[in-house]
């Protein structure tokens, strides 16, 4: 790059000399002539632009042999440059020079540069557009790989993150880039080569670590999924068996959290059947059977059931289960294990199908449109209710509570668990299943339920219980045990054992995960 803008340069230095020269000698060879009108440098110059525009006034022309010879290179010329300057003109429009002067324009607004275009990263910039009225929508491609043109506008510049982040300089509020294609190694190392750049970097991942910390975001749509699945099918108060078939990406993340959300009280027991293979989920959380009956079902506790055998053999399971969700990782293979089902089997409850696109007349989850939002890659309100949960644990414990950058990775995502929980306290405390979404209305109405209910000793211990619980579930799930003290490098904690072997302080520890409702009702109200 840098040698080719070095022969640019020396050619453009060496034309202009071979012009300023040829100016020169028409003046000079012109001057000395009495019926001359090319007298001075300036009169040269009108002539030459004049000629090589091929406008041609007529009141300035060469009358010596000479001149006449220089006049004849300038018209000779002109049609070359007259091609020369359109190509340029083309050219411009069509590369990059033309969006990063568009973009010069619009610095002061929102960037949101995709480096890979496809429907993942059309459906979430079609989503950031409609919710940011300062957006601008950038795709780091030529528009001729996309399959469709977007409804939405949007600039198309085949230039590097780096080029889009030093146009952007610091105008404006934000710039982020999101890299959609997924990456097996865990890390996007395109995101790790810019993290030393003032973006915020949104990369997706299969395995890695989802970063809260830093600039370098990396997001899992199994995850995503999983996350949208239970907020909007959430387990219900009557369900007691829950299947789920198929047990890849999207199984493991639906497990995931279920096992991190529901929990709906300290009586209400399911027992989940999981059909696929689990051997190596089994032996990375070894210590699950410290909070669920494993193998078998059982009423004192929630049950993890995992199944050798394939699915078509259980049909005294399909037709007991309240729900199930075919969750493979081949939707092709869901869909026939669907018709499998609706065909040969006694099934009493719904079925939940994963589907990427929507379909009519069938319970289905997983929509492209679901996924990718900026709810679920960006996080913004779900990271704010995480720290706004570890501002108000801070506030009552002003000595030994850390700020929400000083927490480790696995703090942070233990406060992010915490608030994904608090749709299920909503609902808890209104006896509403069916809630979806939060407003300043239903904080409001469960907050009053629950300082009503703490007056209550018996159903302040139920809250407490519930929160001790949930608690005690993200710290198994990530192979916690108990320890006489702390020490997170052993993944040692002493509040790892059953509630009623806290001590009273320790049973009130998850309070403030019930109070979140109340600072949130206010700033929502505010």
């Amino acid at each position: 790059m840098k040698r080719r803008r070095r022969f640019l340069t020396t050619v453009v230095l060496v034309v202009v000399l071979v012009y300023i020269s040829l100016l020169l000698l028409l003046m000079w060879v012109e001057y000395p002539e009495p019926t001359s009108s090319i007298n001075t440098f300036i009169d040269a110059l009108w002539y030459s632009v004049a000629t090589l525009t091929t406008v041609g006034y007529g009141d300035i022309s060469p009358v010596t042999p000479v001149g006449r010879a220089i006049g004849t290179v300038f018209v000779l010329l002109s049609t070359g440059i007259l091609v020369t300057l359109v190509s340029a003109l083309i050219s411009f429009l069509a590369s990059e020079g033309f969006p990063l002067l568009r973009l010069s324009f619009q610095r002061k607004k929102n960037w949101y540069y995709f480096a890979d275009t496809g429907i993942e990263s059309t459906t979430l910039a079609r989503q950031i557009y409609q919710s940011d009225d300062q957006a601008v929508i950038i795709y780091g491609q030529d528009r001729s790989r996309m399959e469709e043109t977007p409804d939405y506008p949007c600039l198309f510049a085949n230039v590097s993150p780096e080029r889009i982040a030093r146009h952007k300089g610091s105008a404006g509020n934000r710039c982020s880039v999101f890299f959609m294609r997924e990456n097996d190694i865990g890390m996007n190392p395109r995101a790790v080569n810019i993290s030393s750049l003032p973006v915020e970097v949104y990369a997706r991942t299969v395995n890695g670590e989802e970063m809260l910390s830093g600039n370098i975001h990396f997001f899992h749509c199994y995850e995503c999924c999983a996350r949208e699945y239970w907020r909007q099918k959430p387990l219900l108060r009557r369900e007691r068996r829950i299947v789920l078939i198929g047990f890849g990406h999207y199984g493991a993340a639906l497990l995931k959290y279920a096992i991190l959300t529901n929990v709906l009280s300290s009586n209400h027991h399911v027992a989940y059947h999981i059909f696929g293979d689990a051997t190596q989920f089994l032996q990375m959380h070894n210590h699950l059977d410290l909070v669920f009956s494993m193998q078998q079902e059982a009423e004192e506790r929630d049950s993890l059931i995992f199944h050798s055998t394939g699915w078509a053999a259980a049909h005294d399971v399909f037709a007991s289960a309240d729900r199930i969700i075919l969750c493979d990782d081949d939707e092709q293979q869901g869909w026939d294990i669907f018709w499998h089902l609706r065909r040969y089997y006694c099934v009493q409850g719904r079925i939940d199908l994963r589907s990427s696109r929507p379909i009519s007349d069938v319970s289905h989850f997983g929509v492209t449109s679901d996924i990718y939002t900026p709810e679920h890659i960006l996080r913004t309100n779900l990271n704010h209710v995480a720290i706004s949960m570890n501002n108000l644990y801070r506030s009552s414990h002003p000595k030994t509570a850390l700020d929400w950058d000083q927490l480790t990775d696995n703090l942070r995502q233990s406060k992010i668990a915490a608030s994904e929980h608090l749709f299920v306290k909503v609902r808890i405390l209104l006896g509403d299943d069916a809630l979806t979404d939060l407003t300043a209305e239903t904080l409001a109405q469960a907050y009053a339920v629950y300082r009503e209910n703490i007056r209550d000793p018996a159903r302040l211990e139920e809250c407490r219980r519930i929160e001790h619980l949930r608690w005690l579930r993200y710290y198994i799930y990530h192979n916690w045990s108990y320890g006489s003290v702390r020490k997170p490098a052993l993944r040692q904690d002493p509040r790892i054992c059953p509630y009623e072997s806290l001590a009273p302080y320790e049973q009130a520890y998850g309070d403030y995960a019930w109070e979140l409702m109340g600072e949130l009702r206010l700033r929502d109200d505010s």
